[in-house]
């Protein structure tokens, strides 16, 4: 049993933010699409590109790469979490997923544009390992902090992760625009080599919120007979929410809200790289002035006393 409101529970907590956030902002969104749209423009001499003997536009292919993974994410996650929830596994349906996710981030290092089908492979591993993990970390807010403080402790853990992120994209660019004076034979072997960092920077430091975060024992044992209980737990979710039609509208509007935010976050790489003709250090700084702006909110909201509103 977790000690709720423990300050060093809360941070090993939080710290899970710090070492995931730099896959989405790294790879979903400052740097990974550009060097794919690249890449995959110089090795088949522009933007129609051979995947498994059909011809598709690099842009597109991605965006339905990264669509399909979360789909994937949509129809696994209750299932899973429901076994989670019925089985005490949490922690492990964390960690299978962040090493999924981390791992094919590493991968990325060998994607060199011709292998295409290898590079949305482990584009497609490396958004599920990352939505995957996101669900059991959330679900485990409850259990580290008391209602009255759970958005402060939300928020707290977004700021550390704009925070990490900044850092390790800041590295990333410094590695690019010197990469002769690092040893790289050049920009795009120093792009590659920070696929690397952001998949060990993720499995390192997650490593802090394993150690502290503890599985809550049901006395349940893994079995294939688990699975039906979970389906049976993810109906009872969906018999309550029904039966609540304020919480109903709620996601529904949330739903809504997240699919268009989520879709912008992910696309607009490719959008000023296609539309506005955005080069790849002007898309990066203002990626950066984004982060600092998401550092002052979200540290803003962690200050407000939102328990006295």
């Amino acid at each position: 049993m977790l000690e709720k409101n423990n300050k060093r529970l809360i941070n090993a907590w939080a710290s899970f933010d710090w070492s995931n956030s730099v896959y989405n902002l790294i790879v979903t969104t400052a740097i990974f699409p550009i060097y794919y749209l690249a890449m995959t423009k110089e090795a088949f001499g522009g933007e129609m590109v051979e995947f498994w003997g059909f011809s598709i536009k690099n842009s597109v292919l991605y965006s339905y790469a990264i669509a399909f993974s979360f789909l994937l994410i949509v129809f696994i996650s209750p299932v899973l979490s429901g076994i989670a929830d019925y089985g005490g596994m949490k922690k492990r349906f964390m960690q299978f997923f962040t090493y999924l996710g981390s791992l094919a981030c590493i991968g990325l290092y060998f994607f060199t544009g011709e292998n295409v089908e290898y590079g949305i492979a482990c584009s497609v591993f490396a958004s599920v390992g990352y939505a995957g993990s996101l669900v059991f970390y959330n679900g485990f807010l409850p259990e580290v902090a008391s209602p009255d403080r759970m958005d402060r402790v939300s928020a707290k853990g977004y700021a550390l992760g704009y925070i990490g992120s900044v850092i390790l994209l800041i590295i990333n660019l410094v590695l690019y625009q010197q990469s002769e004076t690092f040893g790289f034979e050049s920009g795009t072997a120093a792009t590659r080599f920070g696929f690397i960092l952001v998949g060990v920077w993720w499995l390192g430091f997650s490593q802090i919120s394993f150690f502290y975060l503890k599985d809550r024992s049901t006395g349940k044992k893994f079995s294939l007979d688990i699975l039906g209980k979970g389906i049976e737990e993810l109906k009872k979710v969906f018999k309550q929410v029904s039966a609540r039609m304020v919480m109903k509208r709620y996601l529904t509007a949330f739903f809504l809200f997240s699919m268009g935010v989520q879709t912008v976050m992910l696309l607009a790489p490719l959008f000023a790289d296609k539309i506005i003709g955005m080069g790849a250090d002007e898309m990066i700084y203002i990626v950066l002035i984004l982060q600092v702006v998401a550092i002052i909110g979200a540290y803003f909201f962690a200050w407000l006393p939102f328990s006295d509103l």
